[in-house]
Order: C-alpha cells, then structure tokens, then sequence
C-alpha cells in the first residue's frame, strides 16, 4: 500500500517529542520530564462551564470564526494584558494553536517561499512550512547570547525567496526569550526585506523576572504580524484544544477559508469553557494564572540551579516551562543521555536534536510537574551522571 501514500508526507521525520512520549505511556514506573503538560486541573468554574454547556444541550457548531462572545474577550484580553490590537473580526477561534500554525502557513505560503525558523524551536514549524509547500530555513540561535535572534543571524540566510519569519517567543524547547530591545533590533531587518511575522504566543504568560512584551505591540509591524496563541499553557487547558489566531484582514480571509473547509469550527463546550477563563480571569486579575507562573518559577530555579551543580553549560530559562541544558561533558549527545538515562534510571527527557541541529548535544526537560517528582528526577540524573562520568 506504500504506493497510495505522498511522497510528502513518506519523507517526513516522526516527531522526535512523540516517541519518547510513546515510550513512557508502554512502560511503568517512569518519571517523564519529557511532555509539556501543566500538572494543574483546569480551574472548576472553566470545567463546569464546558459541563453546563453539555447539559444545556448546546452541541452545535458554532460559527467558522468561533463565539463571538469569546473573539470579544480575547481581543480585550489581547489589549489589557499585552497591549495588542486585534477586534473580534480580525480573530479566529482554532482547535488549539496548532491548528493556527497550520491554518496560517497554508495561507501564507505558496510553492519554495522559504520561511524562517529559529533553530532550536518546537517541532512542528518546519513539517507545517513543508506541508504548505514551502522550505523551511533555520536560524541557528546559540546558548551563549540566550537563545536570542540576532540581525547578523537573520541576514546570514535570508534570500530573494524569504517571505516570512516564524517568531516563537517564550522559546520552547529552549525558555528563551526575547525582551524589548532584541526585538527592536531586528524590526529594520524584517522591514528591510518586506517579511511577515507569525508570532507563536503560546507561553506569554509564562515570562519570570519581567513582562511579556509581544512582537505585535510594536507600531512598527502593524499589519505585518499574524499573532497565535490559546489556552493550553496558562490556562491549564491542553486537552480542551481551544486556540486562536489573529491577523490582518487579507490574511485572516485567506486562514479562515482553510480553517472552513478542514475544521469547520472549534469544539463548542471548548469554547464556553475558555470563554470562562477569559471572564473570570478578567475579575480576579488573572490569580490563577499569576498562581501557575508563581508555582512553575520556583521549579525552574529548582531544575536551573541543580544543572549548574552538575557541571552542565545551561542557561537560565527565562519562560515557558523547559529547561535546556547542554550535556556535551559527558561526552553523549543528548539522544544518546536520553536513551541511556531511560534504560538506567527510568527518567525520560527529550533529546534536543528533535528541535533542531543546534540542540545536538542537549536535552530538554519540562519543569511542569510535580515539585516531588522533579526532585527525584534529580537525584535519578545525579546518580547516572556520576556513574557515566568520563
């Protein structure tokens, strides 16, 4: 049957996220660093409205852009938390902001447009740009300078056939960030070459020691900027599948004639439940959220400071909830410490080469667990470092 199947899609690489995720669901007895799910439950009044929602007997579809209660809510949220201006209308609800990645290439990309990447980044970027028939370019951002993109970076690959640049900040895998003047300096450049932003916002709130500052504040992008973000990470809400994308009118036109024709519309009870977050967190100023951030930045400086101790080169994650370390010295690169570390120690991290070259010789572990179970992880990786010394 290998006939009936694309070319495409046959040379595309399995998600190097998923088979480790796959191993630890087979085995037992297996502390997982390795998934990027909150350990929180979605607060009761958001369950509860999904809930109600069910028995009210509200199980239609809604309209292709989604609630238009909740388009309201996320355009002001958008405003009063990050400063962004985006009206309901220039707004789509998705099934999670996957599927505005996806929606948002497809629109925007034609035949060899090559759309850039930093390097590392989360996995699905570059499958997307191939599958919307586009090349995806990567820009290798480097540990020593926080994982950051840089002008000269950009320069070093952009070309005649450069149409957009994916902007993934908080950073998954890597908790880099991009602060205010990083981001200026390399607004000339994406003006420069006439370059469409697709900002990645998932982890916005999940920014320690300063506030998000988005890429699409800046007045120098209006109408340049396709902004995507959801539920998932701040809100504890990874299973719901609710996200959502704005742009500009042209473009949103264009993402929303897919998102009709491949979704129709995002789950209904999923979006009365994020309608909810958004109300709720709009009256207590975002507790919940500001109680998760909290909570997940005594764990990165728990996991921050026991990679320092054990001699790894590690940056100091600044959002989202991974951490990065390279782990080089102990002369494997970080799929061989994977494996190896899942063999001995039962402890399961990703490699860091499934984001990219650049994270050859790294690991990404994820700090949204348990306190418990990341001080035991530690001990575990302790143990088989100490043993696998050189």
């Amino acid at each position: 049957m290998r006939k009936f199947v694309s070319s495409l899609a046959s040379e595309l690489k399995p998600s190097g996220i998923r088979k480790f995720f796959d191993i630890v669901a087979k085995e037992k007895d297996i502390i997982s660093l390795g998934v990027g799910e909150p350990d929180f439950i979605t607060p009761w009044e958001v369950r509860e409205a999904g809930i109600s929602t069910i028995k009210k007997g509200y199980t239609q579809y809604t309209s292709n852009k989604g609630l238009p209660e909740l388009r309201k809510e996320i355009s002001y949220y958008l405003k009063h938390r990050f400063n962004v201006d985006f009206s309901p209308e220039q707004t789509v609800v998705t099934v999670g902001a996957s599927e505005a990645i996806d929606v948002t290439l497809r629109a925007v990309v034609d035949r060899d447009d090559e759309v850039l990447i930093p390097d590392p980044s989360y996995v699905s970027y570059g499958p997307c740009v191939t599958l919307a028939g586009g090349k995806p370019v990567l820009v290798p951002c480097k540990i020593d300078n926080g994982f950051k993109l840089t002008p000269d970076a950009l320069e070093s690959v952009i070309t005649d056939k450069t149409k957009a640049i994916i902007f993934p900040y908080p950073n998954n895998p890597t908790g880099g960030i991009m602060e205010e003047e990083y981001i200026k300096a390399i607004i000339p450049v994406i003006l420069k070459h006439d370059l469409l932003v697709i900002a990645d916002e998932i982890y916005a709130e999940l920014s320690y020691g300063g506030k998000f500052k988005s890429i699409a504040s800046f007045s120098e992008l209006n109408g340049r900027v396709v902004l995507i973000s959801g539920f998932s990470k701040s809100f504890a809400m990874t299973g719901w599948r609710v996200g959502f994308v704005c742009a500009p009118q042209e473009i949103l036109d264009a993402l929303l004639k897919i998102h009709q024709y491949a979704i129709i519309c995002a789950p209904i009870f999923s979006q009365y439940a994020a309608l909810t977050a958004l109300v709720d967190g709009k009256k207590d100023g975002y507790q919940t959220v500001e109680y998760m951030r909290a909570e997940y930045d005594k764990r990165r400086r728990f996991m921050y400071n026991s990679f320092k101790k054990l001699g790894f080169t590690c940056f100091e994650p600044k959002g989202a909830f991974y951490i990065f370390p390279s782990v080089e010295s102990t002369g494997m690169t970080g799929e061989e410490f994977a494996e190896k570390l899942l063999k001995e120690e039962k402890v399961a991290v990703v490699p860091g080469s499934a984001f990219g070259e650049s994270g050859k010789y790294c690991i990404r572990c994820s700090y949204a667990y348990s306190m418990r179970n990341l001080q035991i992880a530690i001990e575990k990786i302790t143990a088989f470092v100490n043993r696998n010394k050189k």
